[in-house]
C-alpha cells in the first residue's frame, strides 16, 4: 500500500509547530497554569471560550477525563463549533458588537475567576470584547491566539486592537496567517490546518501546569477520571460534590 506524501508532510508540520510552542511558550504556559492554580486555591471558578473551530479546544478541557473538574464552557449561542445553519452565520456572529457583553452579563462569572479565550486570529469583535469586558469585571484573562495575525492583518474591532492586547497571559500558537500548512501542485488553495492540534495541545499543557502549581501549593488538583475505568464514577462523584458550587455544566 503506497504512502501519502502530503499526509506525512502535515504530520511533520504539526510536530514542528508543537516543538516551537513547547520551547518558546513554556514560560507563558507556566504563568497560565499558575493563574489557574491561584484561582482554584482562592475559591474562584474557571471558564473557557472559543468561537467556531476555536471552540473545539475550549470544549476539549471541559468535563474531560484527566482534566480539571472546575473548567466550564462559556457558551455563546451560534458560535459553539459549527452549530448553526448556515454555518457561515457563526462567522458573522463573531463580528457582532455587543454580543460579548450580553453573554458575560448573563453568565455566572465574577471577579477573581479565570477566563481562557481562544481565537486563532484574535481580530474579530467577539473575542476582543470578551477579553475587554472580562477584565473590566475583574476576571483574569488567558488568551490563546496566533500573534502573527496582529502583525499581518487588521483588527475588526472598533478599537483596532486584538485579543492579545487585553490578556493577562498570552499563549502564542505560532500558526501562520491563513491556518494552512501545505501547498501542492494541482491544489489551488493552501490546505491542512494545524491550529486545532496546536491549540488543544497548549490547553492541555496549561492544565498540566495548573495541576503542578496546585500540588506546589499543597492543594490536591480536582481532576476528573475516565468513567470507563473501575472506580471512575465514584471518584468523579466525590470531586463534583466537593466542588459542586463551582461546576456549571451539570446544571
Amino acid at each position: 500500500m503506497t504512502e501519502s506524501k502530503l499526509s506525512g508532510q502535515f504530520f511533520d508540520a504539526a510536530i514542528e509547530l508543537l516543538r516551537r510552542v513547547r520551547d518558546e511558550e513554556s514560560g507563558n504556559v507556566a504563568a497560565a497554569g499558575e493563574a489557574i492554580a491561584a484561582t482554584v486555591a482562592d475559591g474562584g471558578r474557571l471558564f473557557a471560550f472559543g468561537a467556531g473551530h476555536s471552540s473545539l479546544a475550549a470544549q476539549d478541557v471541559v468535563y474531560r477525563a484527566g482534566g480539571l473538574a472546575l473548567m466550564n464552557l462559556l457558551a455563546v449561542p451560534g458560535v459553539v463549533g459549527v452549530d448553526v445553519m448556515p454555518a457561515t452565520l457563526g462567522s458573522a456572529l463573531e463580528r457582532v458588537d455587543g454580543l460579548a457583553g450580553a453573554v458575560l452579563d448573563s453568565s455566572p462569572v465574577k471577579a477573581g475567576d479565570v477566563l481562557v479565550i481562544i481565537s486563532l486570529s484574535g481580530r474579530n469583535a467577539l473575542p476582543v470584547e470578551m477579553a475587554m469586558n472580562a477584565r473590566a469585571l475583574g476576571l483574569k484573562v488567558i488568551g490563546v491566539t496566533s500573534v502573527a495575525y496582529a502583525a499581518e492583518t487588521k483588527s475588526r474591532h472598533v478599537s483596532g486592537t486584538f485579543l492579545k492586547d487585553h490578556c493577562d497571559v498570552v499563549l502564542d500558537s505560532k500558526i501562520a496567517v491563513g491556518d494552512a500548512e501545505l501547498t501542492a501542485e494541482g491544489i489551488e488553495a493552501p490546505f491542512a490546518p494545524a491550529s486545532t492540534v496546536v491549540t488543544s495541545a497548549l490547553m492541555q499543557a496549561m492544565v498540566a501546569a495548573a495541576a503542578e502549581a496546585l500540588v506546589a501549593r499543597g492543594v490536591e488538583p480536582p481532576m476528573l477520571r475516565s468513567g470507563n475505568v473501575d472506580g471512575g464514577h465514584e471518584w468523579n462523584g466525590r470531586v463534583m460534590t466537593e466542588y459542586g458550587e463551582r461546576i456549571f455544566y451539570r446544571r
